[in-house]
């Protein structure tokens, strides 16, 4: 199979005439440096290896850990000069030797490492990740292993499609894994970011009850709207924890989807019900203040910290958004050209929903 760019060749069944295929435009991201580290560059479009593809990109996502990575906080440096942003979307159009998971012209995301396929995640699988220390998605052309390659459920948008890979997914493995939540249970969303927006939708679509927190009067409407059958204002109601023991008759609830972090987590332990499932998503700052003797308060249940999931999940995610036609939030909507302003807008506007970017 081909895997060069001609100027004077026809699609086929390996590639896509590009238009101006010799060069193409790059974000790239130099760490420690905040938004002053993010330079765009002319480069020539990248060529695939051996089992990969090269992605037109339609549009890309920010989350949170992209701004860790940009500040030095993460727990996976960023390599210098990295592409960064692990969410994306776009069309295939070019196939490396041996390609036989995608075709060209095919719309797909790309999962979040590299190569956790299925099963446990290992260390060594979770060190490499697109936009980390791989090149990602704020690019007119990235390249994807052709195990990273994610088919987008048909019905989503390409702006849709890039919010799936870290947010969604890890929303999704939280409600999933290892055991999924069940028709009835009820589902504690506590924080009201695209994670927790993913929680809501995805518990509904599960069948569980929802109770969310949030921090406002409008959030709690918007999450109303979105699927979620109570909300509870933290501000109105510091002591949300009972309101969640009340709305649920003192039992508490099944399974707790907790994506603020450790500050939060007494207060969600408290709302758990017995035998509960808590999942704390996310790389958090180490919390401040004192904490319980016992955080658990007797009661027997799992807590679990989570690293998105692997493409297996991602796969299974997809079926059931594209059965309920279900569509991830999004708050706006930026050009290529205003990625930094995109970046202040996630960290400076208090976003509801995900902060897109797409290309020309």
């Amino acid at each position: 199979m081909s895997n060069r760019f001609d100027d004077n060749a026809r699609a086929d069944s390996t590639e896509r005439y590009v238009p101006d295929a010799r060069v193409s435009r790059a974000y790239h991201l130099e760490p420690m440096r905040g938004l002053d580290g993010l330079t765009t560059r002319t480069r020539e479009i990248p060529r695939p290896g051996p089992h990969q593809v090269v992605v037109r990109v339609r549009a890309a996502s920010i989350d949170r850990r992209d701004i860790m990575l940009m500040e030095g906080t993460y727990p996976v440096p960023a390599e210098p000069g990295v592409v960064p942003l692990a969410s994306g979307s776009g069309e295939v159009v070019v196939l490396g030797d041996g390609v036989t998971r995608a075709a060209v012209g095919d719309r797909v995301t790309g999962t979040y490492f590299l190569g956790w396929i299925d099963g446990p995640q290992t260390q060594a699988l979770s060190w490499q990740q697109y936009g980390a220390n791989h090149d990602g998605w704020l690019a007119e052309y990235t390249v994807l292993d052709e195990d990273s390659v994610v088919h987008v459920p048909a019905h989503l948008t390409d702006a849709e499609a890039a919010t799936l890979t870290c947010a969604g997914l890890v929303a999704w493995a939280g409600l999933t894994k290892p055991v999924p939540v069940g028709a009835g249970q009820t589902v504690l969303t506590v924080g009201s970011g695209v994670v927790g927006l993913f929680a809501v939708q995805h518990a509904r679509m599960l069948g569980a009850r929802v109770v969310s927190i949030t921090s406002s009067a409008e959030k709690a409407e918007r999450l109303r709207k979105l699927g979620a059958d109570e909300v509870v204002d933290r501000t109105r109601t510091p002591d949300w924890e009972q309101a969640v023991l009340d709305l649920t008759d003192g039992m508490g609830a099944d399974h707790v989807i907790d994506a603020v972090g450790p500050l939060t987590l007494p207060k969600s332990l408290a709302a758990a019900a017995y035998n509960a499932q808590v999942t704390l998503i996310g790389a958090f700052p180490a919390p401040a203040g004192r904490h319980p003797a016992d955080p658990l308060g007797g009661k027997y249940l799992a807590i679990r910290r989570l690293a998105v999931g692997s493409r297996t999940d991602f796969e299974a995610m997809n079926r059931a958004i594209a059965e309920h036609h279900a569509r991830p939030v999004i708050d706006q909507v930026f050009q290529f050209d205003r990625a930094a302003d995109a970046f202040r807008h996630f960290t400076e506007g208090d976003p509801f929903g995900k902060v897109v970017i797409t290309m020309p």
